[in-house]
């Protein structure tokens, strides 16, 4: 299989897109690859490091605010078209696969253009407006949560789940005593994303003396942007501050709760594990979407939401305690995650793509 893979601008859209990448190459190992991502953001270093061919081509999204700068966008996607077209039809690819980003739109648009078969994964919840474009022409549309069913034409969507998830099933445990944590007691997990957040920071150090007096344990990831700042604090013995985790997913297969935004990757990594979770959307993303992604997931019984707004030490500390104190409610939220989290999940999109192939 030829395939041409689109993601950018950020992990959420890159890592599934490998997971899918991953597993092709699994099921045909003669598989070629072409990844077309834009020239500034994270793919641009990351995805040539891993040795695949890569193609950056300029892109942007638009602006809400200012409506008149996005003349220079439409101009910055039509030049976008015209440089995918070239890069297709040089390589030649029997599908086009679209992870998610500003530059999957125009590099979709034109597959579409030179007949080339479009499959698109959509990670959240609510469809971002590039996917929302392409769903009018793609052959399969691919979601990772069962609300975007509806939001799809309906003879094109399948519910695939989110493909990191089979990818985590594979990545083996990191117990909590190789962290020094004691291994006969619960570990909480607090995170804010890989860079962390200037509104969180605050109110996560005003949580920390809460912890003292508990029988839990609690492990802080700061953010690399962030960790300065808690650097002088003095936290009792069972907190840990740390800047970044690089193995995260090997700890949460330890950890007995977690405390973090609702991105996409969260969201299919606590349901590959059945995690708990106390939910905290990020108030600043497009559409709100964190906010639908979590309340999919307490729809379905499986996390608690805690808006930033309501955020404070009590409010956290009382909910934790809520869950770890209570076996039943934890247990059948383990349960109620689990159901959430498709292990095939790179399976089942790649069973979809040799469908539209054939």
């Amino acid at each position: 299989m030829k395939v041409v893979v689109v993601a950018g601008g950020t992990g959420g859209h890159i890592y599934p897109a490998l997971a899918i990448m991953h597993k092709i190459q699994e099921k045909e190992p003669d598989s070629e690859f072409l990844y077309i991502g834009t020239d500034d953001r994270m793919e641009k270093d990351l995805i040539p490091k891993l040795g695949i061919p890569f193609v950056g081509i300029p892109m942007s999204g638009l602006n809400r605010k200012n409506v008149f700068s996005n003349f220079g966008v439409l101009s910055m996607f039509l030049k976008a078209v015209r440089r995918a077209k070239e890069e297709l039809l040089k390589f030649q690819p029997d599908l086009v696969i679209g992870a998610g980003g500003y530059i999957t739109a125009p590099v979709l648009y034109a597959a579409h253009k030179c007949h080339i078969p479009v499959l698109i994964h959509e990670q959240n919840s609510v469809p971002g407006l590039s996917n929302k474009f392409i769903g009018n022409f793609a052959n399969r549309i691919c979601v990772s949560l069962p609300n975007s069913m509806n939001l799809f034409p309906k003879d094109k969507v399948v519910y695939t789940g989110n493909p990191r998830s089979e990818e985590i099933l594979s990545v083996p445990v990191k117990k909590k005593e190789s962290l020094g944590f004691q291994k006969d007691e619960k570990l909480v997990v607090i995170v804010m994303g890989s860079l962390g957040s200037v509104t969180m920071t605050q109110k996560i150090q005003e949580l920390i003396p809460g912890f003292q007096t508990k029988d839990y344990q609690v492990l802080i990831i700061t953010g690399r942007n962030y960790y300065d700042q808690y650097k002088d604090l003095k936290p009792s013995s069972n907190v840990q501050i740390v800047p970044f985790m690089e193995d995260l997913i090997q700890v949460l297969k330890d950890s007995d709760l977690i405390v973090s935004r609702a991105g996409a990757s969260t969201i299919a990594e606590i349901t590959a594990i059945g995690l708990p979770a106390i939910l905290v959307p990020s108030p600043y993303v497009t559409n709100n979407h964190q906010y639908k992604n979590a309340l999919e997931l307490q729809e379905a019984g499986a996390c608690v939401i805690v808006t930033e707004d309501e955020f404070s030490a009590e409010k956290i500390l009382k909910e934790i305690d809520d869950l770890l104190d209570d076996s039943k409610k934890y247990n059948q939220m383990v349960e109620n995650s689990r159901k959430l989290g498709i292990v095939d999940s790179a399976t089942r999109i790649y069973e979809e793509a040799r469908k539209i192939i054939r």
